[in-house]
């Protein structure tokens, strides 16, 4: 087996994060808004400080792995969830988000990843950054994707929707935090492109690997989706289908293909 031991204050901070999402989930809807807001900072600051952890060992060298790129993923989809809070709070995702964040932040104590050499380049942190950004803004909107399914239900079941955001508003924040991910997408794999002997070593210039393929693929697929939302003005579930396969394409490029190394085949990548 090749999975290393989390450390002990990255247990002790994800076992906290873990409950505190669940305090959310409980108290959420039973607490002043003000209070509510400062318990959701709380899980965040938790959260932040488990996924930094995560990523340090205790020796100081950076991890990464397919369950610490979850984790990190679901705190930038929080992070974004509580800024947007602020000039809507009709938005309802509490209990979505609790179960995302408390799945993922644990997922890194059975799953801490691998020691990550950044003999190759400086410049590789930036690059993941990127690409663990675009991860962040995408996951936002697939979130914000369910919200609005959710909301057409509701609506042709002749439920009440007082009190959440209104469809198009809905649909325009999806698709911001989409239009953002393709860009920082883009920007990713353009610098592996550009760069990929500075950034991974000599002889890495471009390399058609499992985690290429389905980056290529998931960048096709939301340039699509942008083309024919703009030119064709198309909406509701066939744009959504596009956002969920694209989304899906990128979940498989990095963490489908370190969670196939790291768990099924149990070897280094």
């Amino acid at each position: 087996m090749i999975l290393s031991t989390a450390s002990l204050i990255t247990q002790v901070l994800s076992m906290a994060s873990a409950l505190s999402y669940a305090l959310v989930a409980i108290l959420g809807g039973k607490i002043t808004e003000k209070a509510n807001v400062r318990l959701i900072v709380g899980v965040w600051l938790l959260h932040g400080l488990a996924v930094a952890s995560s990523l340090i060992s205790t020796d100081g060298v950076p991890h990464f792995g397919f369950a610490p790129i979850l984790s990190a993923t679901a705190w930038l989809v929080l992070s974004f969830y509580a800024f947007e809070r602020h000039w809507f709070p009709q938005l309802t995702a509490r209990l979505l988000l609790c179960a995302l964040g408390a799945l993922t932040v644990l997922l890194p104590l059975e799953f801490p990843g691998q020691p990550m050499h950044l003999s190759a380049s400086p410049w590789l942190p930036l690059h993941l950054v990127f690409g663990l950004t675009a991860y962040g803004l995408f996951a936002t909107a697939v979130v914000h994707g369910l919200l609005l399914t959710r909301t057409e239900r509701l609506i042709r079941q002749a439920v009440s929707t007082t009190g959440t955001l209104p469809l198009l508003t809905l649909e325009r924040l999806t698709f911001r935090f989409a239009n953002a991910g393709f860009i920082l997408l883009s920007a990713t794999l353009l610098a592996g492109l550009l760069f990929g002997e500075t950034l991974y070593g000599a002889g890495h210039f471009w390399k058609w690997d499992h985690k290429t393929v389905f980056s290529v693929l998931s960048w096709l697929t939301f340039a699509v989706l942008l083309f024919v939302r703009h030119r064709l003005g198309w909406r509701g579930k066939k744009a959504l289908r596009l956002l969920y396969l694209g989304a899906g394409f990128l979940l498989l490029a990095y963490v489908g293909s370190r969670f196939v190394l790291e768990v099924i085949l149990e070897r280094a990548p």
